[in-house]
């Protein structure tokens, strides 16, 4: 069989990993900040493991027949997720839009909470994937980096619109057309991430803060501004600022977008670079501004009034976790099935209430007013058009230009 080398990781990589699992996105909430505590301790060697060579690829559309699917005969799927990920009835014994699909269809589903970071989750299942057997999953949750990643090593299957007619009809035209998946041929988003920017009112004399130009230019915020660690996030709002597309940007375009930040930096207009420890700083006012993700910031509301939040005029970026079948796994139909089922607005609706991320499903607001009439009117939760339009995701990279980024931003850093 020929063999397929996929990209190597480079140190500047793997450290941007580590930091990612450590503090940054890779630590994010996902409702009660509680994936921090949950992120699994990797060695150099387990995050090197993605960089591997010489892995045969499995069948790819057009190489050879579909995987056999056995879901007609077995009505079950096996579904991974992150923890925190899931509506959880309040004595916490069942999840009801889970049971809802079962009680439905007949198929029962194998709900496992075995994601605590995207590194970590593709080496469990790698060495399968990569022989081409069974990874005993039907279903996986992973952030939009590592589904790109799976899918061009052909390892997703590819899904079928005929069961999917919910979710092809609901899917957020914001979601519709990212770069890995066009079309959404092997994927749909569980979530959607956005990154905004946030203030504490009271530490800035309740001036509102609404641009990267007024974190980097304003004196008045001098010394109490937060960016984040997370390359694709500082870099992608900078970019925007300057009128560049995070998603069609050249080398020299990042190079400036760098620079400008570097210069920030030196006149000390930047307090540091956090990942989401930031929290902590903005509550108590000492970071009076700062980029930050939408699922804090709605946290941090509920008990500090003073915390407000802006939408850029530029722009702001928005990436998302993505729902894979993987290949070669028995119950791809029942999979689709389950995927289609949280693209139903009641359901979606019923998710977005509980874990409060950006819901990627066009027309729920009125099934989620039903639930909670402040969640359907948060622009973080259910984006309006105006907002939904003003959001961009960061391009793919190669391997060669994710080593060489890296590298920049993390002297920029200092990490």
């Amino acid at each position: 069989m020929e063999q397929y080398e996929p990209d190597r990781l480079s140190a500047a990589q793997l450290a941007a990993m580590r930091r990612s699992l450590t503090s940054g996105r890779g630590a994010l909430s996902r409702r009660s900040m509680l994936r921090a505590g949950g992120v699994g301790a990797l060695t150099v060697g387990g995050l090197a493991s993605l960089s591997a060579c010489g892995i045969p690829p499995a069948k790819r559309e057009g190489q050879g027949p579909a995987s056999t699917d056995f879901s007609a005969k077995e009505k079950q799927l096996s579904f991974s997720n992150w923890t925190e990920y899931m509506d959880v009835s309040e004595d916490e014994k069942s999840r009801p839009t889970l049971e809802a699909f079962t009680k439905r269809t007949g198929i029962k589903v194998k709900y496992t909470e075995d994601i605590n970071d995207n590194v970590e989750f593709f080496g469990k299942i790698k060495p399968q994937l990569a022989a081409g057997q069974d990874t005993g999953r039907d279903l996986i949750c992973v952030t939009d980096w590592l589904a790109a990643r799976i899918i061009r090593l052909g390892w997703a299957q590819k899904l079928d619109p005929s069961n999917l007619p919910h979710a092809f009809a609901n899917l957020s035209a914001q979601f519709r057309r990212p770069d890995w998946d066009p079309g959404r041929a092997y994927s749909y988003p569980w979530t959607g991430i956005s990154t905004v920017i946030a203030y504490n009112a009271k530490a800035t004399g309740g001036k509102k803060v609404d641009s990267v130009t007024q974190l980097l230019d304003d004196p008045s915020l001098k010394g109490r501004v937060g960016f984040l660690t997370e390359m694709r996030d500082s870099v992608g709002m900078t970019l925007l600022d300057m009128g560049k597309d995070p998603g069609a940007f050249t080398d020299a375009d990042y190079d400036q977008a760098i620079g400008r930040l570097q210069k920030g930096v030196d006149k000390k207009q930047i307090r540091r670079f956090t990942g989401n420890d930031y929290t902590s700083d903005l509550d108590k006012g000492d970071l009076a501004a700062c980029l930050a993700w939408a699922g804090d910031v709605i946290q941090l509301q509920a008990d500090n009034p003073d915390i407000k939040f802006a939408i850029p005029s530029a722009g702001y970026i928005t990436s998302s976790d993505n729902l894979l079948v993987p290949a070669n796994s028995r119950h791809k139909t029942n999979a689709e099935k389950l995927i289609d089922h949280y693209y139903e607005l009641p359901v979606a609706a019923q998710l977005a209430a509980y874990i409060n991320y950006v819901c990627p499903v066009d027309g729920v607001k009125d099934e989620l007013a039903k639930i909670d009439p402040e969640l359907a009117n948060n622009t973080l939760i259910l984006p309006d058009k105006a907002m939904a339009a003003k959001s961009r995701a960061f391009r793919s990279l190669t391997s060669r230009e994710e080593t060489a980024y890296e590298e920049k931003f993390a002297k920029l850093i200092g990490a």
